[in-house]
């Protein structure tokens, strides 16, 4: 079977719930998390319309997560916002102010609270998540510490107020579920030895589902809308384009070890 379909993320949902897992929302987490639950985060780097098909396709199977939007063109769009919300899913910031301010700090505060308020104008926001910006040399985490989020009426943001030594962590960055080999920023080096010695290192997503029964009761899943098609055109690019994309990526970490 092909990985990174549409048919195929379908699968890990069902086999999320046939196991007992329930889903939240980043901020409902936050506020009460479960004991064996799985925090859904969508991190819209680009093509929001794919956001709302995997959004329609978890509200259908009486799922909810999260959405985290930045606010370039290429994914913001107001409509889908509005209707990815209206589907019981939350919408959070995704943020990268450092990199596009140029890592100015107090340039790079106002533009985000410029953009937070854009964004409350359409839906409540209350959560918010680093875009990871690999080609950039600024860590837009930083800028907190500077300055205090909360101060804002921000809950969490899932890099600094989730303890991974209780929550697992599985993202997609790299197209693959180890990406964390190729990641510059989208993971957590302080657990991943750990995780890899417990036998929790998976590349493709039939992987996760085949041992779906042996996963830790908390987990983070981030998924980027946009590396998931129905077979065809679109999903052979994102294959090239992210193959290719991950011997810079790989690049960029090695030069960052030494």
């Amino acid at each position: 079977m092909k990985d990174f379909t549409l048919n195929i993320y379908k699968l890990l949902l069902e086999a999320i719930l046939k196991v007992g897992y329930s889903t939240q929302r980043f901020n409902d987490f936050i506020s009460y998390p479960k004991q064996k639950t799985i925090i859904l985060r969508h991190d819209v780097d680009k093509l929001p319309q794919n956001s709302l098909t995997t959004a329609k396709i978890e509200h259908n199977l009486g799922i909810s997560g999260t959405y985290y939007f930045r606010t370039l063109k290429c994914s913001w769009n107001d409509e889908i916002i509005k209707e990815i919300a209206s589907l019981g899913h939350e919408i959070g910031y995704h943020y990268e102010n450092l990199t596009t301010c140029n890592g100015d700090i107090e340039k790079a505060y106002d533009d985000f609270c410029f953009n937070l308020e854009k964004l409350r104008k359409i839906v409540p926001v209350s959560t918010i998540c680093m875009h990871g910006s690999p080609r950039s040399k600024w860590d837009s985490k930083d800028l907190w510490k500077h300055y205090d989020y909360k101060g804002l009426g921000i809950i969490g943001e899932p890099y600094f107020d989730i303890d991974f030594s209780k929550v697992f962590y599985l993202t997609d960055t790299g197209r693959r579920w180890d990406g964390y080999r190729v990641s510059v920023r989208d993971k957590i080096p302080e657990h991943q030895d750990r995780w890899n010695k417990q036998g929790l290192s998976f590349r493709t997503t039939q992987e996760i589902i085949n041992n779906i029964h042996k996963l830790p009761n908390q987990i983070m899943i981030t998924v980027h809308p946009q590396r998931w098609h129905n077979f065809g055109f679109l999903w052979t690019k994102e294959l090239l384009w992210q193959g290719a994309k991950n011997v810079v990526k790989e690049v960029l970490v090695r030069k960052g070890e030494t």
